[in-house]
């Protein structure tokens, strides 16, 4: 049994000490996806919170068929979609477009040595600039480092659909990139 899975069976046995633990383990991941999603610090913070308090309430009913942190980012995820309405209709809408499902990943690697400072702020820009569900989306894929099958099981959206949605939301990063280049030749 992994230290995690041990944490979790006590914590479900009302241990504060082990749910803490979690807590610390996932406090930073909860937050920076709140903060994506919700682009305001203090709402993000509040949301955090609200997460883990959902946790601890929820934890009993924990399975453990997913991963916690899976678990835990869907219950971030709901939360998110219940402080911004359009957020859950802007997947919606991906998952009722879906048309490039079976796309491979084909995403470039980017050493970040490479990236100039300047570069990488218009891509940070470029990333605020998408749709919200697309920037969870690439949260969710990048900066949690969550599988497709996660991401689909946190969001409640077909596999399919998670792949056109980072596909598309990658392809207009790259354009944006692209756009960014050539304004500075």
């Amino acid at each position: 049994m992994t230290q995690e899975r041990q944490l979790i069976a006590r914590a479900q046995k009302g241990d504060p000490a082990a749910f803490e633990a979690l807590v610390n383990a996932h406090a930073q991941y909860v937050y920076n996806l709140a903060l994506r999603v919700l682009r305001d610090p203090v709402e993000a913070e509040d949301l955090s919170q609200e997460a883990f308090l959902r946790a601890w309430k929820s934890l009993p009913t924990f399975r453990g068929e997913a991963q916690f942190s899976t678990w835990l980012y869907r219950i971030v995820t709901n939360l998110c979609y219940n402080r911004m309405p359009r957020l859950k209709k802007e997947l919606t809408e991906i998952t009722l477009e879906e048309g490039a499902a079976d796309l491979p990943d084909q995403r470039q690697r980017v050493e970040p040595a490479v990236l100039t400072r300047e570069l990488g702020e218009h891509l940070h820009q470029a990333i605020d600039d998408l749709p919200e569900s697309y920037q969870l989306l690439i949260a969710l894929r990048h900066q949690q480092g969550m599988t497709y099958a996660d991401i689909a099981e946190t969001t409640g959206m077909p596999l399919g659909s998670v792949k056109t949605g980072i596909h598309r939301a990658r392809n207009m990063l790259r354009e944006a990139v692209e756009a960014y280049r050539t304004s500075d030749e």
